[in-house]
């Protein structure tokens, strides 16, 4: 038990998860502000930047969770950063649900695993940002930290078939090249999404994005909340 009683979000509300192994499971949305990143593409930024923080108490929360019977989807901003990471350990720890999500661009990933109740039924969603080559080496190591860590980590990638590094990550997950790792990705905890912000431009991008999970022997995931704009 931590001893935080409550915690500061730009966000809660009832919906569903739109993406990952979880998709289309009822949800709180539990949004923290603050990322270590900049994306240029991110679909929260604005948000994050003009939403003022509020105090929830996790008495309050626990009863939108008992009232509804929804899991917690804690995202962001990135929920392990120094500023939240206390009270993203309280959410997944002090709280009762039937399950939780939490997505993360791998920041402080680790160490949000060490602090989590290994018992309570949360999934670990890791979503690497890869830009350049050093991306790609950072998302490597990772991965294998990760994977070494928990079984109840997934990886979640948007598919850029342009994207140099981030195809060879996908290699990489597929066949890890250096035998000394001692480390096998399974290919069911991989999730491959299609990129787009309309449900018209996901549909059209959806073709290539089955190919590549049937080539890597990945999952396909759909972005519901994009699809049926239920976010």
């Amino acid at each position: 038990m931590s001893e935080k009683e409550s915690v500061k979000l730009i966000e809660v509300f009832n919906s569903w998860q739109g993406e990952g192994p979880d998709s289309g499971k009822a949800m709180i949305i539990l949004r923290f502000k603050t990322c270590n990143l900049n994306c240029p593409w991110c679909d929260t930024r604005v948000k994050m930047r003009i939403t003022p923080e509020a105090e929830y108490p996790l008495e309050q929360l626990q009863g939108i969770i008992n009232e509804t019977g929804a899991g917690l989807l804690v995202t962001g901003g990135e929920p392990t950063v120094a500023k939240h990471f206390d009270e993203c350990v309280a959410l997944l720890n002090d709280l009762e649900y039937p399950v939780a999500n939490v997505e993360s661009n791998g920041f402080n990933l680790p160490g949000l695993i060490e602090r989590v109740d290994p018992d309570k039924p949360v999934t670990f969603i890791y979503s690497p940002k890869i830009f350049k080559h050093s991306d790609y080496q950072d998302a490597v190591h990772q991965a294998m930290v990760l994977f070494e860590m928990s079984d109840k980590v997934v990886i979640k990638l948007v598919y850029e078939p342009d994207n140099e590094d981030m195809i060879d990550f996908m290699n990489w997950l597929a066949t890890p090249s250096d035998p000394q790792l001692h480390i096998t990705i399974p290919g069911q905890r991989v999730y491959l999404m299609p990129e787009g912000t309309t449900r018209a431009t996901l549909i059209q991008n959806s073709e290539k994005v089955f190919d590549a999970a049937e080539k890597y022997r990945f999952n396909f995931s759909s972005r519901d909340h994009i699809i049926y704009g239920f976010v």
